[in-house]
């Protein structure tokens, strides 16, 4: 097992496309993530999250483009990919009619585990995600939270280099998405392996995630530690929601100096800026002499939905809404395409 402190690369994407008749999902996209990093895929439901996962996982071709995972090639060594890495999905692969200890017990012997590794190992992924005095109820009768950890145990049972977790906490309740989390941190510090997820959770990625990748239509449009994310946009954030038309106001506060960046969205007008709650009587009184009323100001520290909004001009739920017409598009093509 890699240890936290390799500088090799356990994943390395070049100029990777997928298109679905005339839709691109995945955009020409590259980047690496190091051995033993947990490294995240941050973007709206639809922006192409799952579909580069279940590339690197070789479950779908690309159309374009190339890729390693753990040193294997994705279209030339698809055996040895396969046998390096775990995957959880976003939909639950359980049999609930089985117990968890059963459920683990299939899995080792798809991977060809003899029964005395298949027993020792099964042990000890129950017990990594505490569900060992679990191991004889049927699952349909586990928690959510319960679920999601078994799946994890499951995808870590033959000890992959790499494990995929595509939207890992999608569903549950936010205290039981923390519990995830705490697994999912100890797991990657704790035995080393390198671990790649998708989220559309701005406060997820933020706290796992050494490193991410933003990605908006398939397209990676910033990728970072989400510190140096937030620093892009530095100072404060101030955001003043607008009564009716802005007018010229965008425009006059642009030509401001202390402001560093200025994003239009609707009827809000999000700024930062140094010494943010100094600067908010001025902005207030430039609104007032457009006859520009404003509604509500709001002042925090740059988050990463601040930096997804400077990225891309919108929010993640708007992009989201986007993405729900566009899946749509992209499944009528794919009919299509079946038909002919």
């Amino acid at each position: 097992m890699p240890s936290k402190n390799d500088t090799t690369d356990a994943i390395s994407v070049d100029r990777l496309t997928k298109r679905f008749q005339d839709v691109v999902a995945v955009d020409n996209i590259s980047f690496t993530v190091r051995s033993g990093e947990l490294f995240g895929l941050l973007g709206p439901n639809g922006a192409g999250k799952t579909t580069i996962i279940n590339m690197l996982a070789t479950l779908l071709k690309p159309t374009s483009g190339r890729a390693e995972v753990a040193g294997f090639d994705i279209l030339t060594k698809k055996d040895e990919v396969r046998r390096s890495i775990g995957v959880v999905f976003q939909e639950m692969a359980l049999d609930v009619k089985l117990t968890g200890k059963e459920n683990l017990e299939f899995h080792a012997m798809m991977y060809g585990m003899e029964k005395s590794l298949r027993r020792a190992r099964i042990d000890e992924v129950l017990a990594l995600v505490e569900l060992r005095d679990k191991a004889d109820v049927l699952v349909e009768k586990y928690s959510g939270g319960m679920k999601r950890r078994l799946e994890i145990a499951r995808g870590l049972i033959h000890r992959p280099t790499v494990l995929f977790l595509d939207e890992p906490t999608l569903g549950l309740d936010a205290q039981t998405r923390r519990h995830i989390w705490e697994y999912i941190k100890k797991l990657n510090t704790e035995s080393g392996v390198t671990i790649i997820l998708t989220t559309h959770y701005m406060e997820e990625a933020d706290y796992l995630c050494e490193r991410l990748a933003i990605i908006d239509f398939g397209k990676i449009v910033a990728g970072d530690s989400p510190e140096r994310l937030k620093d892009i946009l530095g100072g404060d954030v101030v955001s003043i929601e607008l009564e009716g038309d802005s007018g010229n106001l965008a425009a006059l506060l642009e030509k401001e100096d202390w402001i560093r960046t200025l994003t239009r969205h609707n009827n809000c007008i999000s700024m930062t800026m140094e010494k943010g709650e100094r600067r908010i009587p001025r902005i207030i009184q430039t609104a007032q002499a457009e006859g520009v009323t404003v509604g509500c100001v709001n002042l925090h520290k740059p988050s990463l939905e601040d930096v997804f909004l400077h990225f891309t001009g919108r929010t993640i739920r708007d992009q989201e809404a986007s993405q729900s017409e566009r899946n749509k598009f992209m499944m009528r093509g794919h009919m299509r395409g079946r038909r002919r």
